[in-house]
């Protein structure tokens, strides 16, 4: 085959074409520090690097949300911390105050510290993070606790009291509750001026409300158990006013959905506690209570004592949800290890996935300039001068 002096011209321009071509994707991978620029390249590897990257951002967010779950945590647990302190100190001035030497003055100061106690519980209750109230369950904009709405009195239900029908009540008819000894009570059934209210936890317990609404009504407290020999036992009490607490229903939240945070894909972990089991209703019926007995000269130690029940009670409910808000806390912390090494991991491959090698590259720039420079001396060698060079 005669070989020609277009042919050779063709074909060296077009070697020096692909080692140009060479050293623009090497000065590329370095200038960029990527494998590729464009998907075209190696669509491989782009596809791969949109999978990896959006592994990345998802480790990202995830990072970010356990930020926010660690701040309604460690507020949450600094809450019921400062709610186990108060309620450990009313039951100091409790156990003080039932003390039969203790004179009235001196039960009338400890029912300050108690009511200022109790104020300072109201406002826990209202704690807000980062403009969120967090004992509220998912109702975050609003707080869970309305003071205006406690320890109303009968007299500010009687309106609603004597306009209802006689004969048994509906659950929720009535805009009320009472509470007494760590019991919420509910109105079941009115007969004339005679108000049956039934606990909500306990049906065999009841308060029954005798006389017209809001007027030197009797209170009596019946409990049916049967006892140990298997007998049907009712004990009834006879109840002062003061000893019942009477709260519109909305005073204090009864929203118990689950603030739920993704930490890992598919995984929600509830940030908040449920409310309900420590600021309630009969939480703060307690304290008022307490407050009214010791501010009562007729109070006797023997009922000062018989609340300590009723502290006693609500402490261990405040310890049992911060065990449980405790237990999640330590899962929180397994998975943010997790996450920690699935971002390492995730960058990781990523990198590998997309990073140039850079010293390889360098190294193989050097060596691609020096296979040009070679290509441009031989082919100046090979196209030897034309007739036209002697023609000038």
């Amino acid at each position: 085959m005669r070989v020609t002096q277009s042919m050779l011209t063709q074909s060296s321009l077009r070697y020096l074409s692909q080692s140009y071509q060479t050293l623009n994707t090497l000065q590329d991978q370095l200038a960029t520090g990527k494998k590729i620029s464009r998907a075209s390249q190696d669509p491989v590897v782009a596809m791969n690097g949109m999978r990896y990257r959006t592994q990345v951002v998802e480790v990202g967010q995830f990072n970010r949300n356990l930020s926010e779950v660690y701040n309604w945590m460690d507020n949450a647990d600094a809450t019921l911390n400062e709610v186990t302190h108060a309620l450990q100190r009313v039951r100091e001035l409790t156990v003080q105050a039932s003390n039969d030497t203790y004179e009235d003055t001196q039960r009338a100061n400890i029912a300050k510290e108690v009511k200022q106690l109790r104020e300072h519980l109201m406002g826990l209750a209202n704690t807000k993070t980062n403009n969120k109230y967090i004992f509220n369950g998912t109702n975050t904009t609003n707080p869970p606790l309305d003071e205006k709405q406690m320890d109303v009195g009968f007299g500010a239900v009687a309106a609603e009291l004597g306009a209802l029908p006689d004969g048994e009540i509906a659950p929720g008819t009535t805009t009320h509750e009472l509470t007494f000894n760590s019991a919420r009570y509910e109105l079941s059934e009115k007969q004339g001026d005679e108000y049956v209210y039934r606990s909500v936890s306990d049906p065999n317990k009841t308060l029954t409300i005798s006389g017209p609404a809001g007027e030197n009504q009797s209170l009596v407290h019946s409990h049916t158990y049967v006892n140990k020999q298997g007998e049907t036992v009712t004990d009834t009490t006879n109840l002062q006013e003061r000893q019942v607490v009477v709260s519109y229903k909305g005073a204090v939240s009864t929203n118990t959905e689950n603030v739920n945070i993704e930490l890992m894909k598919g995984v929600n972990i509830p940030v908040n506690i449920n409310p309900g089991n420590v600021f309630s209703s009969d939480f703060f019926g307690d304290l008022i209570q307490l407050e009214k007995a010791l501010e009562d000269p007729s109070a006797t130690a023997t009922e000062l004592t018989g609340m300590l029940a009723n502290l006693d009670h609500q402490i261990n409910k405040t310890v049992n949800e911060r065990a449980e808000l405790g237990a999640r806390y330590n899962r929180v912390e397994l998975i943010d290890s997790r996450i920690k090494e699935q971002e390492v991991i995730a960058k990781r491959v990523l990198s590998d996935n997309e990073d140039a090698d850079i010293e390889k590259v360098i190294t193989d720039l050097l060596t691609a300039e020096n296979i040009h420079r070679a290509a441009l001396s031989s082919t100046s060698r090979i196209l030897q001068p034309t007739l036209m060079d002697f023609l000038r």
